[in-house]
């Protein structure tokens, strides 16, 4: 496994629409691998391949519960909604107030193809939408309200880091 570089600010790579995975090889595996290892050191909860200069259709998240990798995922259901401050790894110390829903279904395959099913609440349907909005070149900021007032520093809670 390697440590990849985030890809940051306003660079276009992350404004593009992502690639769906045709190939289950070796090759996904390594990203996967590398994607979760780079979360991790970067305390974050979720990553999309185009955070690390890979457009394809591919996230990790882990919210505490354990890793989840999605291949090709798609929201099938979603129910609810939450209000609540997120941030991302590719624009550090920027917060903003989300709506997200509060529950979400999303149908994926694993890293062998394998079509899978994962449902969420909270956070993790939080991490969900954020992570394949990526894909689709959507960013966090692009859902905060322009009339959004700062967020204090004590309600801040960084969506794509572990919360403490």
């Amino acid at each position: 496994m390697a440590l990849r570089k985030i890809v940051t600010g306003e660079d276009p790579l992350l404004r593009k629409t992502s690639k769906p995975v045709e190939v289950f090889d070796e090759k996904l595996w390594i990203l996967l691998d590398d994607m979760a290892e780079t979360m991790y050191r970067n305390e974050g909860v979720g990553l999309a391949a185009v955070q690390v200069g890979i457009l394809r259709r591919v996230v990790v998240i882990d919210v505490g519960d354990g890793k989840i990798e999605l291949i090709n995922p798609i929201i099938i259901k979603t129910r609810g909604r939450q209000e609540d401050s997120e941030g991302c790894l590719s624009f550090p110390n920027e917060y903003g107030l989300v709506e997200r829903p509060n529950f979400v279904t999303v149908k994926a395959q694993d890293r062998n193809g394998v079509d899978q099913e994962y449902s969420g609440s909270g956070l993790l349907a939080r991490a969900f939408c954020h992570e394949i909005d990526h894909l689709d070149g959507i960013i966090f900021k692009d859902h905060i309200r322009e009339d959004e007032p700062e967020i204090p520093r004590r309600r801040r809670r960084r969506f794509d880091h572990s919360p403490r």
